[in-house]
Parts: C-alpha cells; sequence; structure tokens
C-alpha cells in the first residue's frame, strides 16, 4: 500500500487515470492462470501490451477464440513472446470480445518478437485457414502499450 500512495491518493490536478472500465472475464481453456513474467517478479524494466479484438458476431467470436487454441499459444512461446492472460469478456462493453496480455522487455523487442511470429511457417498455415478469415472474425483491435507502476504485481 505504501507503494500505491500516489496512485491510491492523487490529486485532480494529477490524476493516476482518466476513467475506469470494468469487466469480468473468463480465462481460455487453453490458458487458464495468468502468468507472471519473469520479470515482473524481479521488478525488471517491462512493459505490457493489452490487445482487446472486437467482432460482429458471437459465432465469430469463438472461431477467433478457437484460433488461439489452434497454435497461437505455443507460437507466442516459440517465438519468445511471455503470454501474461488470455480472457473471454462475459460481462463489460464492446461485446462479443477478448482481451489478452502479453509481456516485453521494451518496445523493440515487442517489434522484434512480433515480427518472429507473423513469419512463421505455423502462423502462415494458422491464418491462411478460411475457418479463421481476419476480416471476418475481427471487427476492431484495441492495442494499448502499458509500463508498470512500481506497485504492480506484475
Amino acid at each position: 500500500m505504501k507503494a500505491a500512495d500516489p496512485f491510491w491518493n492523487a490529486t485532480s490536478a494529477s490524476p493516476a487515470f482518466q476513467r475506469v472500465e470494468a469487466s469480468l472475464m473468463i480465462a481460455f481453456k487453453g490458458w487458464p492462470k495468468l502468468k507472471l513474467p519473469a520479470a515482473s517478479s524481479s521488478k525488471s524494466k517491462r512493459i505490457f501490451q493489452l490487445r482487446t479484438y472486437e467482432s460482429p458476431s458471437n459465432g465469430y467470436h469463438v472461431r477467433k477464440v478457437e484460433m488461439f487454441h489452434s497454435g497461437e499459444f505455443e507460437l507466442f512461446l516459440k517465438c519468445g513472446i511471455s503470454p501474461v492472460f488470455f480472457g473471454d469478456k462475459l460481462i463489460g462493453s464492446n461485446l462479443p470480445n477478448l482481451t489478452y496480455m502479453l509481456c516485453f522487455a521494451d518496445l523493440g523487442e515487442l517489434n522484434e518478437k512480433w515480427l518472429a511470429f507473423f513469419t512463421t511457417p505455423k502462423w502462415k498455415n494458422v491464418s491462411s485457414d478460411p475457418r479463421f478469415a481476419f476480416d471476418q472474425i475481427v471487427t476492431n483491435i484495441d492495442n494499448l502499450v502499458l509500463s508498470p507502476l512500481s506497485c504492480s504485481q506484475i
């Protein structure tokens, strides 16, 4: 709580955030628990990428979740990407959607690891499957890069 004091007691002149949005998510079956990156326990320099994919319908949303279970988890790990969590939103705005978080040392590593991901034969195979046609199953992506506070548990 001492480390979080600047966050908890921020003034209106210097707020810690603009607004808070709350959601309830359920973990993906293929990634059922939050996994702390190694950099979290050592409090090493790190950034998080928080990605939210919105789908046009529940059917297409289920297909996007299936896409993660069809090799994306393993591909993230093979490319050296550190996933933190994958969640399917049950309650909140812009449904249907899913959100996941990845950890990187810095923006350079983020770009390097994503390039490795997108150029692997496995990704080309999964993404070329007609069931996973991107323009049909994802209508919007929110992509945030976050820096943790010193009080962050992740």
